[in-house]
């Protein structure tokens, strides 16, 4: 079964909030928010779609650089590939776009993975669970994502949280880090019993980020995730040492070898998987199983992609095995996207479709509403 045709559509869809981190402003109400969808076809007319979530706030891919990757490089060395020969696939990409110190270009190759696997998948009349051996489920359960500047606003969002029955909160500090005690014990003190993620995004440096751990050893924080830049493993392994919470790593980690990386310099107790930061669900499915080989722990996380991006992710994470609650968070801020039945939350768990590969339906007139020219 062969590839015939691939077509790329960029969309802007609208946001309910707005977004930061410590980098900055990831969408707003005003510019919403830049996503790309990726259709393949075979030639025996079996469809399949994948997702890009670029965010130059996140990574150097930007929503012109995704689209330009996959129309000028990859369509026309596309067309004719099984489906089937995925690393294959990865191998062609990977030629086009060559790596540097990390793999070149893996949000845009992420949306074709995906498009392949759901391909797969519905060419077998299966659900994309199925693909990795595992059951389908039914559902999965989100941390609350809570992203703001000053206490009140954090036991605003804490408050939201509880009375909509989250178990686990993920809780975005270094926006301004003078406030960020106030921010974890207020929210704390809501939620006494929640899974407590606290993520910096690389906001700190390391003797910050000893100070800071001794303050949420006192909290009773679960993880602390990425607390220092991406390449500063050698950090990350001296915090880890410093203190008893978890480290994790989220922006340090893009492919399979930045894992064993980890590993060898001891790094972390956990990693972050994300299909689209990694490349793909088939690299990050293998990311994972490095980790967990190694004897680490796994957070599911997401670049607040759409409803089709948050299944696949789902379908991912049950198969390894994640039981805390992930940071898929794009129903949190996307008001709207291109699907047929969009992922709506109810008592902080996502009900997830039972259809043949990922399960997710394209809305044609919403994805022409949505659909920018760049």
């Amino acid at each position: 079964m062969y590839i015939s045709k691939v077509e790329v559509f960029p969309v802007n869809l609208p946001m309910l909030q707005n977004f930061s981190i410590s980098g900055g402003q990831v969408g707003n109400r005003q510019a919403g928010a830049p996503h790309v969808y990726v259709r393949l076809i075979t030639e025996d007319g079996i469809e399949g779609w994948g997702e890009a979530r670029p965010s130059h706030r996140w990574s150097y891919e930007t929503i012109e650089s995704v689209v330009s990757t996959i129309k000028s490089y990859f369509v026309d060395v596309l067309i004719g590939l099984p489906i089937y020969e995925l690393d294959e696939i990865h191998r062609v990409m990977d030629k086009q776009i060559a790596s540097g110190i990390t793999r070149g270009q893996p949000i845009a190759k992420a949306a074709i993975d995906m498009a392949i696997m759901d391909t797969i998948a519905k060419s077998n009349q299966q659900s994309l669970g199925h693909l990795w051996f595992t059951k389908p489920e039914e559902e999965i359960a989100l941390s609350y994502l809570i992203s703001v500047s000053n206490k009140g606003e954090a036991e605003e969002k804490a408050k939201i949280a509880k009375s909509e029955g989250y178990t686990g909160v993920d809780v975005k500090i270094g926006i301004d880090t003078e406030k960020d005690i106030d921010i974890l014990k207020s929210i704390k003190e809501i939620l006494p019993d929640a899974f407590f993620r606290v993520d910096a995004n690389q906001a700190y440096q390391l003797k910050d980020a000893m100070r800071l751990c001794r303050a949420m050893e006192d909290i009773g924080v679960d993880v602390f995730e990425q607390p220092l830049s991406a390449g500063d493993l050698a950090g990350h392994a001296k915090l880890r040492e410093f203190t008893t919470i978890p480290i994790a790593l989220d922006e340090s980690i893009w492919t399979p070898e930045d894992v064993i990386r980890a590993i060898q310099l001891q790094a972390c107790d956990v990693i972050v998987i994300k299909a689209t930061k990694m490349g793909g669900l088939s690299i990050a499915k293998r990311c994972g199983d490095i980790a967990i080989a190694a004897g680490l722990r796994l957070l599911g996380g997401g670049l607040t992609e759409s409803s089709l991006g948050l299944y696949a992710s789902a379908h991912l994470f049950h198969a390894l095995g994640i039981k805390t609650p992930v940071d898929l968070n794009g129903p949190l801020f996307l008001k709207d996207d291109p699907s047929r039945q969009m992922a709506t939350i109810q008592e902080g768990k996502i009900k997830l479709p039972n259809g043949q590969g990922i399960g997710w339906e394209v809305d044609q007139e919403k994805l022409r509403h949505f659909s920018i020219d760049l």
